[in-house]
Formats: C-alpha cells, sequence, structure tokens
C-alpha cells in the first residue's frame, strides 16, 4: 500500500500541497484528480521521490521510502507527464540502457524488451531514433520503460497522452490486468471517462488540499450526481463552462 500522511509542500512560502492525506491500494486502481495547478504533479513527484516535502510522511508498504529511496525507487515504476527521453538513442537502445540501470539480467531484460516492444506496435521501429518517433511512440517508450522491471507500485500521470485509440484500448485493459495482479497503480488523468472506466477509488485535489477520497460509487449516492464528471465539476470547477462558452461564442460572433 502507498500512503500519504499529511503532505505539505511549498515553495517561497507559497503551498504546492497543503496537508494531503490518502491511500493506494494493492490490487485497485486509484485516480488522482485535479484541475492545473491544483497540486496533483507536485504530490506525483514527491511520491517518485524526485523533489523532497516541507513535512509530512510517504510510506510504500508500512516504510518511509526515505528510509532507503534507492531501494524504494526499485520497486516502482513511473511514466511522467512529459516525456523525457534520450533523443539520440534508439527504442531498443533506450530499453537497454533502463535495464541495465535496473540490473536486470541480460537475458531476461532482452525478452521483455523484445515482447514489450512488439506488444506496443514499436518492433519495426526498435532501431530508429527516438527524435525521428511520434508523441506517441515516445509514450509507449516510456511506458515499456517503466514496466520493464515487473514493479510493485506503479505511477502514471497523464498515461494517455499521444496514444490512438488502439493504443489507448489497450493501456486501459493494461491498467487494469496490473491492478488485478496485486500492483498498486496511481493514476493521473484529465480524461475523466477513461478514469471513471477503469478507477475503483478516486482522490480528487483542489486548490492543493484533498476534497474527495472515496469510490466513484459511494462519491455518486453521496452527491446525487451520476458522473465522474458530475462530481468532478461541483467539487474542483470554479468557473461555469456553459456561461463561458456562451461569453467566447458571443465575443467572435459579434
Amino acid at each position: 500500500m502507498l500512503e500519504l500522511r499529511n503532505v505539505y509542500k511549498s515553495y517561497s512560502s507559497i503551498p504546492a500541497v497543503e496537508d494531503v492525506s490518502f491511500s493506494a491500494r494493492a490490487g485497485e486502481v486509484t485516480g488522482y484528480l485535479g484541475p492545473n495547478g491544483s497540486g496533483k504533479s507536485t504530490t506525483m513527484k514527491m511520491i517518485t521521490g524526485l523533489i523532497g516535502m516541507s513535512s509530512g510522511s510517504i510510506l510504500f508498504q508500512g516504510r518511509p521510502i526515505q528510509d532507503d529511496l534507492m531501494a524504494y525507487k526499485q520497486r516502482m515504476g513511473y511514466v511522467p507527464e512529459e516525456p523525457y527521453l534520450y533523443a539520440h538513442l534508439s527504442g531498443v537502445e533506450y530499453l537497454v540502457m533502463v535495464g541495465q540501470l535496473r540490473d536486470i539480467a541480460r537475458r531476461v531484460a532482452s525478452e521483455r524488451i523484445d515482447g514489450l516492444l512488439r506488444s506496443f506496435a514499436l518492433y519495426d521501429d526498435r532501431h530508429v531514433p527516438i527524435s525521428a518517433y511520434s508523441k506517441g511512440m515516445r509514450q509507449k517508450v516510456l511506458l515499456a520503460a517503466a514496466l520493464l522491471h515487473n514493479p510493485e507500485l506503479i505511477l502514471l500521470d497523464e498515461p494517455f497522452s499521444g496514444l490512438d485509440i488502439g493504443s489507448a484500448l489497450i493501456l486501459r485493459s493494461l491498467i487494469e490486468e496490473l491492478a488485478s495482479r496485486g500492483k498498486v497503480v496511481l493514476f493521473s488523468s484529465h480524461e475523466l471517462q477513461t478514469v471513471e472506466r477503469i478507477c475503483s477509488h478516486i482522490v480528487i485535489l483542489h486548490r492543493a488540499r484533498v476534497v474527495a477520497d472515496d469510490s466513484i460509487e459511494r462519491l455518486r449516492t453521496l452527491m446525487s450526481v451520476p458522473t465522474l464528471e458530475g462530481i468532478f465539476s461541483q467539487l474542483a470547477v470554479e468557473q461555469d463552462p456553459a456561461g463561458i462558452s456562451k461569453q467566447i461564442a458571443d465575443l467572435i460572433d459579434a
């Protein structure tokens, strides 16, 4: 289980994440939602250990991640929102490098890389430089790299970015399959319909604070709202989408 306890992060005394507490359990997909600027990506970076907390604690399997950050990172797979890759390497070269950094046995790494490249429809382009890859292809390389070492904790920050419909369907099914095999999956996305389909539990962040932490079914019942979009709109959207849309249309139509 991944657990955040009263996590706080500030920049120049301005809180980016304030008193955030929630748990993501093995065997289920936890959705982590919030408007831009709510602190969602900051939280994900703290969970990965890329940035430190101002206060609070993050635990994995009951142990603070800071106790042995390197060992914790070996158990974690992370797909960041932006695909930062070594563009001069080919897809297969990048994954081989990741396998070496993860200290995966050469034969095991080779078999997994071959299988992942085929499954993600990258095999024919495996020797092409990543600089020539589309955004969707780069996203698939990131996914393959995150899964290569069979992590216990999988952090996905906007993983569907740039994927075509077929690849998105495969990824959606893959996320569910990984959770069913006992992985801890924390999934952050703006695609509310996808979150609603695959997440059994959601956490909504607004203005750096948690405003919802429950199952989608329970939130629907408590708020008398039939969809996740409706729940999100009530809890985390302060503007009136219909009213703003009308204003824009009137402005350009004047």
